[in-house]
């Protein structure tokens, strides 16, 4: 290794890299070639990464570690099986930066511009994270790649303001971040969104968040609030609250529905009917002084699973199932944290989760009890049981 004119060259298994001064003093590693992490291989970084090269067939863990923020850019994207993320003061990324297995939250936020959505960190096919949550979380954009569920770890400064996206087909590429800011007059857009502009008088939209979301298929979100959003600005009953998009072809806000919601106005979550997210610039919380048409809660029948390939019992047969294709079945765990969601349900509930945010994608549940909730928008109905696992 030799030092010669402020830079440090090294020659790394026939890969040229430049570590290079920058002008805070930190230093960077310049990629210019075909960098690549072998097998088991356990790699941190200390200092900023310029990626102009080859650097998406990485195995192994890649961290980043430090107190002062940190930097990942440059002309190409770098892809990671594993990423530890532990930078006191964020990781920003100035390039998309792709994740195929586990990313780990342990400190400080992934950080991303919001005045577009061209850098993001992306979860790739069956990825998902751990450890997030109000300081450790992505503050702006993040995005999914051939995925038809997945939660976005998105939020601002201290809070993390998760959107769980549900769609009827696998998505290429989605995307989504959060603003903690006022839709008709945002900081980080170009637009403005007024809301006096909307599809009913009597509807009420939040001016303190919301949220950019990109998908051009079918789907369902789920988004929460907390007392930061202010709820009871927007209606006198969660049952009056609906979640409510900005439309790109008629430049009004809309309802989006309110297929079920939960818990009181100040803290809580909803789910929205289904729509199409690139229909619509922004989304958010709104509400209505109107009751909503209720549904009507019917108990369906109890069921016993075994998922072990014999033919009997191996997948959760609800029966007529294909002549109410407008639905969407969520089953629970014993402690109300959901671990399946298909909208338009069609009998293929194995006995395996598909849930991304806490445990991987196609993990087979433990045996034990679970409880399914079957909404059906046409009609307005909930069905709802309980569903028995054993190996």
């Amino acid at each position: 290794m030799k030092k010669s004119n402020g830079y440090i060259k090294l020659f790394l298994l026939g890969l040229f890299l430049i570590t290079s001064a920058i002008s805070n003093s930190q230093d960077a590693v310049h990629n210019f070639g075909n960098l690549q992490f072998h097998g088991t291989a356990a790699v941190g970084f200390h200092i900023d990464v310029i990626d102009d090269g080859i650097f998406d067939q990485n195995s192994g863990l890649t961290g980043f570690y430090g107190t002062n923020r940190m930097t990942i850019s440059g002309t190409s994207n770098p892809v990671f099986e594993d990423l530890e993320v532990v930078v006191q003061n964020g990781l920003f990324l100035e390039t998309w930066v792709g994740i195929r297995n586990n990313t780990n939250f342990v400190m400080g936020d992934v950080l991303t511009s919001r005045n577009n959505s061209n850098s993001y960190l992306n979860f790739i096919d069956s990825s998902f994270y751990i450890g997030s949550g109000n300081l450790t979380h992505v503050d702006g954009y993040a995005a999914g790649t051939n995925k038809e569920l997945i939660t976005f770890p998105v939020g601002d400064g201290e809070r993390i303001r998760p959107l769980t996206l549900t769609s009827n087909g696998i998505n290429d590429l989605t995307k989504c971040a959060y603003f903690f800011e006022d839709p008709n007059n945002p900081l980080s857009l170009s637009g403005q969104f007024s809301t006096d502009n909307k599809d009913f008088d009597d509807l009420q939209i939040s001016e303190l968040e919301f949220w950019r979301l990109e998908s051009n298929q079918p789907s369902v979100i789920n988004i929460t609030w907390d007392v930061n959003s202010n709820a009871n600005l927007l209606a006198e009953s969660t049952e009056n609250l609906l979640i409510v998009g900005w439309s790109k072809s008629q430049s009004r806000w809309e309802r989006l529905g309110n297929s079920s919601v939960s818990g009181n106005l100040q803290n809580g979550n909803i789910t929205s009917d289904s729509f199409i997210p690139n229909e619509y610039e922004i989304i958010t919380l709104g509400g209505t002084d109107d009751l909503l048409e209720p549904f009507t809660v019917l108990e369906l029948d109890n069921y016993f699973l075994t998922p072990n390939d014999d033919g009997v019992n191996d997948f959760l047969l609800i029966d007529g199932i294909e002549n109410v294709p407008n639905n969407l079945l969520n089953i629970y765990n014993r402690y109300g944290i959901l671990v399946y969601s298909k909208l338009n349900y069609a009998n293929e509930f194995r006995g395996k989760s598909n849930r991304n945010s806490v445990i991987s994608r196609d993990s087979g549940l433990s045996s034990g009890i679970y409880f399914y909730v079957l909404t059906v928008n046409d009609t307005r109905e909930k069905f709802q049981g309980y569903l028995y696992i054993s190996d």
